[in-house]
């Protein structure tokens, strides 16, 4: 039997969220030195180590030669992958590729007054490095919602570093998402050992400007203590997610859409707030029922009994509030006019609209993303999109008329912070004009 913790929303506020809903810098701390540890190692020895570690974490043996994915493993993998699969996988391409392209945003310029022209420019980096956990489960799906972006932003080098299963090769199925977008460089290397590989380059696998991917702790510690050396996404943590739903709302698809998102792994987040105690007893009740039917069980019910929650709220206004001081990664709205409380939600990683938007469809095949910010994270961080592969560069054009109009502030700026070299690029251009 699942006992969820039922608490008053008054009892949640910015000092006690963390009694509620776990967060995961505590432990990111306790392995710390651990990580340095591998990153050090790789740095110094390069693939040995990658070949170390491979042996020591994943209890794999491969040689030099065997680290990155060989041709003939990567034709292969298309007669081994089932035929719905792929068409799943093609279709989930189509339509993220759609979505992204609907974000890109032409080169543009403004006349700030007569001869001041400013704008930006949009380029893509160079290199990325794409990271999929390989772990309790395969996970093509995060290769298509990583690749997808990267495609569109037009990045020149695409590589891949996942950890290999016990017969030394990579699932087919992420082999193939992969390829659906021309990423060949594919290396069997996992782990804090795989992030410090792309960022510091080994003989085999390249250095690389940014890497993007969930993973664990391990991971998620490597990419924050190497963030000074390359770029990274979001920090991540375990999944979360929390539905706001009124006493409109189905308590059958408020629950199945709780456990989908807490059968990833144990220490993933459910939290459920409402306004309506008739649905809250509902869900109580009746939970065990899916429990008992789920693959996952053991996973669930872990979830369920240490990180997930039933939130009794005042109001809707109370329920958004909740929400916002949480910042979840995933948000679901299941009350009557979901559309009409979009414009009160300020931090959410993704948000979820009305009873026939459930989060897995965001998670595979909609077009939105699923790499989203965890742990609180979305009160500052944005999901995975594709201005993550883009650099934003600023350019100016002036005239000899904008540089004159421009002139008096400019150098009254340069004289108050004493940088009179600053002050003299200006007045020398203004001596051509007389």
């Amino acid at each position: 039997m699942n006992t969820l913790k039922v608490i008053n929303s008054d009892q949640i506020n910015e000092e006690t969220i963390y009694k509620y809903i776990p967060r995961t810098e505590t432990q990111l701390e306790l392995i710390r030195d651990s990580v340095i540890k591998i990153i050090q190692e790789v740095k110094e020895k390069g693939d040995k180590a990658l070949i170390e570690f491979t042996h020591k974490f994943d209890k794999v043996k491969l040689t030099k030669r065997e680290i990155q994915v060989s041709k003939d493993e990567l034709s292969q993998a298309y007669d081994q992958i089932e035929p719905t699969l792929l068409h799943a996988i093609h279709y989930a391409k189509e339509n993220l590729i759609k979505f992204n392209k609907a974000q890109k945003r032409d080169d543009w310029t403004v006349e700030i007054s007569k001869g001041i022209v400013a704008g930006q420019i949009y380029r893509p980096l160079e290199t990325i490095g794409i990271y999929v956990p390989g772990g309790k489960a395969l996970y093509p799906s995060t290769v298509l919602m990583i690749a997808a972006p990267a495609y569109v932003a037009g990045i020149k080098e695409i590589i891949m570093c996942s950890p290999p299963q016990k017969n030394k090769k990579i699932a087919p199925e992420v082999l193939v998402a992969a390829n659906e977008f021309k990423i060949e460089k594919i290396y069997k290397v996992g782990g804090a050992q795989a992030i410090a590989a792309m960022a510091y380059g080994t003989e085999i696998i390249p250095k690389v400007q940014k890497v993007v991917g969930p993973g664990n702790i391990w991971v998620n510690a490597a990419k924050q203590i190497l963030s000074n050396i390359i770029s990274i996404d979001a920090p991540a943590g375990p999944s979360e997610i929390l539905i706001i739903a009124d006493e409109s709302a189905d308590p059958n698809y408020v629950i199945v859409d709780f456990i989908s998102q807490i059968e990833h792994d144990p220490d993933n987040v459910g939290i459920l707030v409402s306004d309506s105690e008739y649905l809250i007893s509902q869900i109580e009740n009746s939970i065990d029922k899916y429990v008992s039917q789920s693959m996952r069980r053991d996973i669930i019910e872990k979830a369920l009994r240490n990180n997930s929650i039933l939130i009794k709220a005042k109001d809707i206004e109370d329920c958004i509030r909740i929400s916002n001081l949480i910042a979840p990664e995933h948000l679901e709205i299941l009350v009557e006019n979901p559309n009409g409380l979009l414009k009160e939600i300020t931090n959410a990683g993704a948000i979820f609209l009305g009873p026939y938007s459930p989060v897995s469809l965001g998670d595979y095949c909609a077009g939105t993303n699923h790499i989203l910010p965890t742990g609180g994270s979305a009160k500052k961080y944005s999901g995975l999109n594709l201005y993550d592969f883009l650099k934003t560069i600023d350019v100016l054009k002036c005239e000899i008329e904008g540089l004159e109009k421009l002139s008096e502030a400019a150098i009254k700026l340069a004289e108050y912070e004493g940088l009179f070299a600053h002050k003299r690029s200006i007045e020398e251009r203004l001596k051509d004009k007389d």
